[in-house]
This record gives C-alpha cells, sequence and structure tokens, in this order.
C-alpha cells in the first residue's frame, strides 16, 4: 500500500509564509486545504464545505484513494478538485506531454465545466490545466501538452487518440479522477477507461465520484483502488425535501402547446426528450410559437453546444432542450424547473434528469408530460426513482391550473428570429501605405 500524507504537513509544503499569511482554523482550512486555496475560494463567495467536501477531503489530502457519492451538484468536483492541486502544488512543474493529474469525464460539458470551477484555484498555486475533448481541434490540445499541463480533464475517446498520437503519456500521473463513473459505464465507456487507468502508475492516488456507485464501477474499484474509503452522503433517490415532482396528464393532441406554455414561463427550464431528431424539431417548433428555445445533443458540434449552454446560463435563453446524453453534463445554477416532455425510460435517467435543479440545496421542481397510455408505467418508474405516490394533476391547456402548478403562460406565437451577426468595422486604410496579412 501506498504511503498515506499525513495531513498535519500540509500547509507547511506550499511555501507559505506563516508570518504574514494566517493560516485557516474552521471550514476549508480546518480540512487540511492549504492557505492559499481556501483565499482563493473565499475570493470567489465560497466559505463553508459541502457535505461531500466536508466528507472526502480529510481522506483525499491523507493520500488515500476515495470513493465518494453524493447528489448532483452536491460539491464532488471541488471535493476532488481540491485534494488533487493540493497534492501536485508540492512537486515539481510537469514536462511536456506527461500530465501529473487525469480526470476522466464522461461528456464534453463537464469537463469543459470542470475545468472552469478548477482553472482560477489552480492558477493560485501555479499549476496548469487543460482539457481533451472530442469536437476540438486536436492541434490546440496537442499545443497544451507540448507546453506542459499538470491536470488534463479529458473524455476516454479524445484522450486514448491523443495517446496513440504520441502526445500524451500518463506514466508521470500521480492523481486519477472518474467523475460520473457510473454515467461511464451506463454509456459502454468501461472498456476505455480500465484501458487508460492501466496506464496509470501502480502507486497513483485514485479518487472516484458518483451520484451511484453501482453496475460496472465495482469492478475498476477491484482493479484499479488500494484499500479505498468510501464515503456517501446522499441516498440515490430523488430528494423530496428540495424538489416537487408531479405528473401532469395531459391530453395527446395538446402535450405541444402545453408544452410550449410552460416553458413561456418565467425562469430557467431545462427539457429532456429521447432523441436527437426530436430536439431539433422540438426547438424548432418552440421557437416558431415565440418561445425562445436552445437545443443540446451529441450530434451537435462543441462550438455550438458551447455557444447555446452560454447563452442558457446568460438569460439570453431560457429553454434549453436536450437529450439523456447531456443531462450528466449539464452543470447551470438557478435552473427552476426540469420538465420531462419525454418520460424517461427508467429510474436513474429520472434521477439524472432531475438532478440539474434542486441544486446545492436550493428548490425546484420536476415535471413529466404523461399521457394516458403511459400513466401506469410513469409512476411505476417514479416509485423506483424513490418518488412515492407523486403528486397527479390532470391538466389541460386551458386550465388555469397549469398555470398555478408550472407557471405556464400562452406563447406569444410570434417567431423567434435571431438576430443577425454585426459587422465587423473595417480599418481604415492610411494613403501610401499598403496593408498585409499576417499568417
Amino acid at each position: 500500500m501506498r504511503p498515506s500524507i499525513d495531513p498535519a504537513r500540509l500547509p507547511s509544503v506550499f511555501d507559505i509564509d506563516i508570518d504574514t499569511v494566517d493560516l485557516p482554523t474552521d471550514g476549508f482550512g480546518a480540512l487540511g486545504v492549504p492557505a492559499k486555496l481556501v483565499k482563493a475560494l473565499s475570493q470567489q463567495g465560497i466559505h463553508a464545505p459541502f457535505e461531500i467536501q466536508t466528507a472526502t477531503l480529510p481522506d483525499a489530502l491523507a493520500g488515500r484513494d476515495v470513493l465518494g457519492r453524493g447528489q448532483t451538484g452536491s460539491g464532488k468536483t471541488l471535493a476532488f478538485g481540491l485534494a488533487l492541486l493540493s497534492r501536485l502544488a508540492e512537486g515539481k512543474p510537469a514536462r511536456p506531454h506527461h500530465p501529473r493529474a487525469l480526470v476522466m469525464v464522461p461528456t464534453r460539458e463537464l469537463a469543459m465545466q470542470v475545468a472552469d470551477a478548477l482553472r482560477p484555484l489552480a492558477r493560485t498555486v501555479g499549476l496548469y490545466l487543460g482539457t481533451a475533448v472530442g469536437g476540438v481541434p486536436y492541434d490546440r490540445q496537442i499545443t497544451g501538452l507540448q507546453r506542459g499541463l499538470d491536470v488534463i480533464i479529458a473524455t476516454p475517446g479524445r484522450l486514448g487518440d491523443l495517446i496513440e498520437r504520441g502526445a500524451c503519456s500518463l506514466e508521470e500521473v500521480e492523481v486519477s479522477v472518474l467523475d460520473e463513473a457510473d454515467q461511464m459505464a451506463d454509456m459502454g465507456f468501461l472498456p476505455e477507461v480500465t484501458q487508460l487507468l492501466s496506464r496509470v502508475p501502480e502507486q497513483a492516488q485514485h479518487l472516484l465520484f458518483s451520484a451511484t456507485l453501482d453496475n460496472d464501477v465495482d469492478a475498476l474499484v477491484a482493479r484499479f483502488m488500494s484499500d479505498p474509503v468510501t464515503h456517501s452522503t446522499a441516498p440515490s433517490a430523488a430528494s423530496v425535501s428540495t424538489m416537487e415532482h408531479m405528473l401532469l396528464l395531459i391530453p395527446p393532441q395538446e402535450k405541444l402547446k402545453i408544452a410550449a406554455a410552460i416553458t413561456n414561463r418565467a425562469g430557467s427550464t431545462i427539457m429532456f426528450v429521447r432523441t436527437q431528431l426530436a430536439v431539433d424539431r422540438l426547438v424548432g417548433q418552440l421557437r416558431e410559437l415565440g418561445v425562445r428555445a436552445g437545443g443540446l445533443h451529441g450530434g451537435k458540434t462543441q462550438a455550438v453546444r458551447t455557444r447555446t449552454l452560454a447563452e442558457f446560463r446568460e438569460g439570453r435563453v431560457r429553454v434549453l432542450v436536450a437529450t439523456d446524453v447531456a443531462a450528466r453534463g449539464i452543470h447551470v445554477d438557478g435552473v427552476s424547473l426540469v420538465l420531462h416532455f419525454d418520460p424517461p425510460k427508467d429510474a436513474k435517467d429520472y434521477l439524472h434528469r432531475a438532478g440539474r435543479t434542486a441544486r446545492a440545496g436550493e428548490s425546484g421542481a420536476v415535471a413529466t408530460l404523461v399521457l394516458p397510455k403511459q400513466r401506469r408505467e410513469t409512476v411505476t418508474m417514479l416509485e423506483k426513482a424513490g418518488v412515492q405516490a407523486p403528486a397527479q394533476h390532470r391538466v389541460r391547456l386551458s386550465d388555469p391550473k397549469l398555470t398555478e402548478l408550472t407557471g405556464a403562460r400562452e406563447p406569444s406565437g410570434v417567431p423567434v428570429v435571431d438576430e443577425p451577426p454585426k459587422p465587423r468595422k473595417m480599418e481604415k486604410r492610411r494613403p501610401g501605405k499598403r496593408r498585409t496579412l499576417s499568417r
């Protein structure tokens, strides 16, 4: 078994001048997080750790392998991020093409959001962080690895491609993290994940975080983790204390108009459908009715997906229509309603979809549109998800109860038209000078 790191020694190995810096004695500091990182968190308004962070950080900082299970939005990113940044900050910079820490995630969106959360903290302790995901040109990622990345956040497919090209080696990885491991199993990524982890040194520390620890995740634990400690901070069932769950029993012929009225509500809404084709079709239909909606699924380019998510976060688009594949990768604060246009196929999908609202203790609602023939199976599915006796409401488009339950409002009926891009200002040329183009 690898030697553990004494948490009591951690603050002294970060070159902190104890005469000028007050070492924290509570919050993250009491867990062993270095003062520089505690200060960076404080500047972001993050002062008190969440439950999953309090539970896992002491063991992770001590160098132990950790299994962490917590609800979506419970703070898993900082739980593993602070642990790996604390460890790397005491070592030498990464050599070209040899990252010192690996974070594997199932989707491009999740990779980008983990990077956004950790990059400011990494900069605080002098570490460089980059991503390796599909849908993005290889050259930019290869250039980053050439310069020396301390932390690489990657999806399994693109990471494997970079290794095959000789652009990345995992031989010097000190900490590996699997985030949303159960979704990787659901999506069939475990063979790739297993192959990649076999390239990581045996003495490396392994951290595995997920909403559930089931399916084939046990095989990864048995093969790669050494005497892991498990911390579970939330049941896998839906949190009925912070979510309101409702089934809306509707007539089939009114489904689209009811969905449009609900999504025209005040506040941010994520609506889930089962197929990519349904996403594109529904976005077009909503926009024709006057609802400004954006679509997200795996068939769109990374540039489009990034732009759509940015517009949703900034409130320029109030409705995001997405597939189940995107459910785990959407981490946006302030989503007050999740609407299932198509009921999910099983309880796990329901939980992952529902987890887009009521994040980090906030409240939120989850509504499912149910046709008559879907009622029995949908009720059974919700009970398996831990939602006992869900509220059922029979509503029609003209029913005031629909507005009372969801905030539905009749759309304007004026099609949404995107503003054309503003023309670029042409640079005035000086007489007698020729304009040259830079390469």
